[in-house]
């Protein structure tokens, strides 16, 4: 009755307590500087891939390359919300929670206005193909970019355009939680999906409290992980969620991205 299993996709679910995230968008605000959820699932995620690097690489020929950076691909809404795109974020480790959203929202506007050229030279290349040569095209592209590492500015195509992992938000649409897959093409590790903030009954020292709660979901690629780095990872994550303060240094008016040298410099003991 059944073909042989194929899809290397598995699923979890998380609910992270919102709290921490919440006073540091307020304390956000209050310096001026809108930053989103999404925005620190993204930083999150990137500090577990760099805190597991065996993550960070893309699977060609049966053997897996190191990427040289930690990209994050954030899946955008475009059209009024009738296509989706998206924006790579790059080394995203040496830039602020504060940096991402602002360099985040700088690029989703361009989208969303059509000054962006080469997603519009995308688009069209896209939209003039027809039905019959789409598939063949999308695989020319991703060998191309993904396998080749080429970038082809001429098509609004660049090597890795989805960077080392992919983060979208249902929550914005007013869904509690969902599951997104991987396509072939991404050729990335993860898809991380942020669900809506609702208030939940949670058990807090033997007490039943109400808590704003931040459901998330994942789509591993099991090709590229095994339980220990998911648990490796998965404890990265957390670790991040649960005291962003700790990471994302505030200041009463937006800064320059941190140089990496300057990054590891401080990273360093």
């Amino acid at each position: 009755m059944w073909r042989a299993p194929d899809d290397p996709q598995i699923y979890g679910a998380l609910d992270i307590d919102a709290g921490p995230l919440l006073r540091f968008i307020a304390r956000a605000e209050h310096a001026g500087q809108r930053v989103t959820p999404t925005h620190l699932v993204g930083r999150a995620l990137a500090y577990a891939l760099e805190m597991v690097p065996d993550l960070n690489v893309s699977i060609h020929g049966g053997s897996a390359r190191p990427r040289p950076s930690v990209d994050i691909f954030f899946i955008t809404a475009v059209s009024s919300g009738r296509d989706l795109s998206g924006v790579k974020i790059e080394d995203v480790p040496y830039k602020t929670a504060v940096d991402v959203a602002t360099e985040l929202t700088h690029k989703s506007r361009e989208l969303k206005q059509g000054t962006d050229r080469e997603f519009r030279r995308t688009k069209s290349l896209m939209d003039h193909t027809p039905m019959f040569l789409l598939r063949s095209v999308l695989r020319l592209s991703a060998t191309l970019t993904e396998t080749l590492g080429l970038d082809l500015p001429v098509l609004g195509l660049h090597k890795a355009p989805f960077g080392s992992a992919m983060v979208t938000s249902v929550g914005m649409f007013g869904l509690p939680q969902g599951f997104a897959p991987i396509a072939w093409m991404y050729d990335v590790p993860v898809l991380v999906l942020v669900g809506e903030l609702t208030e939940r009954p949670v058990v807090v020292d033997g007490r039943v409290e109400a808590r704003t709660i931040l459901p998330i979901t994942a789509t591993i690629d099991h090709r590229y992980v095994d339980g220990w780095h998911v648990s490796r990872a998965m404890a990265a994550f957390r670790e991040y969620l649960a005291s962003p303060d700790l990471f994302e240094p505030l200041a009463d008016a937006p800064r320059e991205p941190l140089p990496r040298a300057e990054h590891e410099r401080m990273a360093s003991p």
